[in-house]
């Protein structure tokens, strides 16, 4: 469990991103619209994108702050990032993907522990070029988890597979939080998927917070799907 602060502003181009969240979670689900903000945020807490004004901390370290005058550059923020297009390597085979984002005092049983929790064992010689969408995803996953982050950032990472494979990658990012105990910040537009994993939700809509609260308190049905696309 982490305790997120999250209180940014940010301008974009039809809207300012105005946030001013605190939440203690394992998973934080972030919902809502295509262009309400969402992929922003995720930017903004990787230190992708700078914000205009405010402070984002992870439990009691700072990763901005503009009063302060604190900006993190994103390899010192000890944060895995998996945007909507895995970015894979492709002239690297699976293991040299994975093994790309491992550092230097990583565990030895990292890698195992992390193919064999993504099910990849059967895919590590296998070239970028050969694998579907979901197994893209569950690559770039284990990338990330190779750099032992303080947070993984997922941004609809269920997005490019059809309902039938989405079903089947879900449990393997239930066996991160379960497994790894690795704090989420998931980004969606289906609320079956917040409703299987995250404890609290923030439902964005033109850069603002219209809806905190659970799953249930936030996004409604859990077969309610918003369209995609960011």
């Amino acid at each position: 469990m982490i305790a997120l602060t999250l209180a940014v502003t940010m301008r974009q181009e039809e809207f300012t991103l105005a946030i001013d969240q605190s939440a203690s979670v394992e998973v934080l689900g972030l919902f809502g619209p295509s262009g309400s903000g969402k992929t922003s945020l995720l930017e903004a807490i990787a230190g992708i994108r700078r914000p205009d004004t405010g402070e984002i901390r992870i439990n009691d370290r700072v990763l901005f702050s503009s009063s302060a005058g604190v900006d993190l550059r994103p390899r010192e923020r000890h944060i895995g990032y998996v945007p909507q297009d895995a970015l894979l390597f492709p002239h690297l085979d699976v293991e040299q993907n994975i093994r790309y984002g491992e550092r230097s005092d990583a565990p030895p049983d990292l890698f195992g522990s992390l193919t064999g929790i993504l099910e990849l064992d059967p895919l590590l010689a296998r070239r970028v070029r050969h694998l579907s969408g979901g197994e893209k995803q569950r690559v770039a996953i284990a990338r990330a988890l190779m750099t032992r982050p303080t947070v993984l950032l997922l941004d609809e990472p269920l997005a490019a597979v059809d309902r039938a494979r989405r079903e089947r990658i879900l449990p393997y990012v239930l066996r991160i939080r379960r497994d790894l105990h690795v704090p989420l910040v998931y980004v969606t537009h289906d609320a079956s998927e917040l409703t299987a994993i995250a404890d609290r939700v923030l439902r964005l809509d033109q850069g603002r917070v219209v809806a905190a609260g659970t799953p249930a308190e936030t996004v409604g049905s859990p077969s309610h799907t918003l369209t995609t696309g960011e």
